[in-house]
């Protein structure tokens, strides 16, 4: 780590070298931005990438919205349904919403009940690969009585309802059935690379690997928003992002980390912001793997992963450390206390789980060496170096590694598309996994059932006491028993080890000066009114 240090030192004197863009190259209310990221998917319901949540933010229809506290606002209903206003029954068990009138799909069409039964139709479709089937497989059935009205029928009581059917901050949105129809098979729709939708803003071109284009769209129901493009440009190499932030061929570069934050927040003309994510940073285990199967294995790894230098010297604090798997400001957050770094301890675990130092310096146990492929995506140097850490560490302690560099189309792809997550082809990944934002319930995540392709479950982890605590927490409205919940779930899950928690991601967003409206927030990737953004 330290022996790059004059490198990014050359790396900051070159980027201060490079000419602003001249002020006659600016577009007013056209907004270019970058998150070091790829996508292949526009389809909030399939795509397995942070960015396609927040592009769909600005273009997809959905219920509601977080405000920034995290407090479901209405966006095409006129009311969040609540049992003080009738809207979630005695038993908890129906949900009624009420759409406004009027609405329309950005190509002009009505957008109205059936739209969203039809939705409910594709999500029941086993054959769609959707990447979270959880919330979907606990509701009875969808009706709509009129062409404003949809009624939900829950198996059971669904306390996190508000924030997985149809929230900005879900991995679904209200699909046109005029589009996709009229049968429910969406998973080569060209809906996926160019979905039509209901929110301020409306896609306009996908060229894949160059950018996503989107226009202010004249058919939403708040009127033009303020912005009259936006272009995401797919630059998945953070240099490229630095250069091109600094030279202003990008407005906005957001989720900078690690050193070139200092080097970012310094450029002539930014602004900057920072926010705490609902990401979680860490050393992800494919509990799958058969020298991954045992905890104590896992704890030992955790033992031997020097946390508390990662944390300041490779995100340099950019984040709040922590040991649960859900961020601090969700429901039911506990406040773990931190395993130490100890490398001598975690060489004791190991012997006792039976792994054996050899001759060669690594650990053998019956015949089969203890090995580990770690996975990270191309173009971080974060990751990058956090791997050649892990390397150090784990070698300390007689575990052999490999470092295998995936670009961030094929890292972070789905499941159909043979994504390394998705399809399990590491033993040890490093990556950040969103979790909440607002509840500490754990289902699409660690629970048995979420494994890929049904949910984000990538470690494969399966506890079934986890499975029942988590339905305990979204059977009742009671925050008490779901606090009770929450923390034994977070305990279990520490104590199980499926990952190595390094921090809660702060995300910062560094900005030209001229950019206004833009107020991101640890719920809301745009913030809670992207339609009032200008630049």
């Amino acid at each position: 780590m330290f022996r790059r240090i004059p490198a990014l030192i050359a790396l900051a004197l070159a980027a201060t070298l490079v000419p602003l863009r001249p002020a006659a190259a600016y577009e007013p209310h056209v907004l270019r931005y970058v998150d070091t990221l790829d996508i292949n998917t526009l389809n909030p319901w399939i795509g397995t990438a942070a960015n396609t949540t927040a592009l769909s933010e600005l273009t997809a229809a959905f219920f509601t919205r977080l405000d920034d506290r995290g407090n479901p606002v209405p966006e095409l209903v006129t009311v969040v349904p609540t049992t003080a206003n009738g809207g979630i029954s005695a038993d908890g068990k129906t949900i009624t919403w009420h759409l406004r009138h009027g609405l329309k799909w950005s190509d002009g069409v009505p957008l109205d009940s059936a739209d969203v039964t039809f939705s409910y139709a594709a999500a029941m479709n086993s054959a769609n690969n959707i990447t979270v089937r959880d919330m979907w497989d606990r509701l009875q059935n969808v009706t709509a009585p009129d062409k404003y009205t949809v009624v939900f029928r829950l198996k059971e009581p669904y306390a996190t309802f508000v924030v997985d059917y149809f929230n900005a901050a879900s991995n679904s949105a209200i699909l046109p059935k005029h589009i996709i129809g009229p049968g429910t098979l969406m998973n080569d729709s060209p809906y996926n690379a160019l979905p039509v939708g209901c929110g301020p803003f409306r896609y306009t071109a996908f060229r894949r690997g160059d950018a996503v284009e989107m226009e202010a769209n004249p058919n939403y129901w708040r009127g033009l928003p303020k912005l009259h493009r936006i272009v995401y440009k797919l630059i998945s190499d953070e240099n490229t992002d630095m250069t091109q932030l600094t030279t202003g061929e990008v407005d906005l570069w957001d989720t900078i980390n690690g050193p070139k934050v200092v080097q970012a927040k310094a450029l002539p003309g930014k602004s900057w912001s920072s926010r705490l994510s609902n990401y979680i940073s860490g050393v992800y285990f494919n509990t799958a793997k058969p020298q991954l199967a045992d905890p104590r294995v896992r704890r030992a790894l955790r033992l031997a992963t020097d946390r508390a230098l990662i944390f300041n010297k490779v995100n340099l604090r950019n984040g709040v450390m922590l040991e649960s798997v859900v961020p601090p400001f969700t429901h039911g957050y506990t406040a773990l206390p931190l395993s130490p770094y100890d490398a001598a301890g975690a060489a004791r675990l190991l012997d006792s789980a039976g792994w054996k130092l050899g001759p060669d310096g690594v650990r053998h146990k019956g015949g089969s060496a203890l090995t580990l492929d770690i996975a990270v995506p191309s173009g971080y140097l974060p990751s990058a170096t956090l791997a050649t850490i892990l390397q150090g560490d784990y070698d300390k302690i007689g575990v052999s590694t490999t470092i295998h560099t995936y670009a961030s189309g094929e890292f972070f792809g789905p499941f159909s598309a043979g994504g390394i997550l998705q399809t399990g082809k590491f033993d040890a990944a490093l990556f950040s996994n969103a979790q909440g934002p607002v509840y500490a319930n754990v289902n699409g995540n660690w629970t048995c059932d979420s494994v890929p392709p049904r949910g984000f479950n990538q470690s494969r982890y399966c506890n079934h006491e986890v499975d029942q605590l988590n339905d305990r927490y979204l059977h009742s409205y009671d925050r008490s028993v779901q606090d009770a919940a929450a923390a034994r779930i977070q305990q279990l899950i520490d104590a199980d080890a499926p990952l190595v928690t390094i921090y809660d991601r702060a995300f910062v967003a560094v900005y030209d000066k001229r950019l206004t409206g833009y107020r991101p927030t640890s719920f809301a990737w745009f913030g809670s009114e992207p339609w009032n953004i200008d630049i």
